[in-house]
């Protein structure tokens, strides 16, 4: 059975002035997140603040161990990457849930 972390992450970047700014920080930070964890990313709010965002990502793994070692991962890179500035949280879901 597949199980599944959804991780809804909120993220503060507080030297950045411009949409355009921001825009490029999260355009690494997702593409980080699909490299290293194999990730889903996709924001979902804070589309017209300049400061602040809301990521939601997916992670699939084969065992509820694999996925939270995934989200764990994730959670220790975003840490270290805005370390006043990043509030994960996380739910994990079996494909059953998800399907049924």
């Amino acid at each position: 059975m597949a199980f599944i972390y959804v991780l809804e992450i909120q993220l503060h970047f507080p030297d950045n002035a411009s949409l355009k700014g921001k825009r490029k920080e999260l355009q690494s930070v997702k593409a980080q997140l699909h490299r290293r964890f194999g990730a889903a990313v996709a924001e979902t709010d804070g589309h017209d603040l300049w400061q602040r965002s809301t990521l939601t990502a997916a992670l699939v793994a084969r065992d509820g161990s694999g996925a939270s070692e995934l989200a764990d991962g994730v959670e220790r890179y975003l840490l270290g990457r805005f370390p006043e500035g990043v509030r994960v949280e996380r739910s994990l879901l079996s494909a059953d849930e998800v399907l049924h």
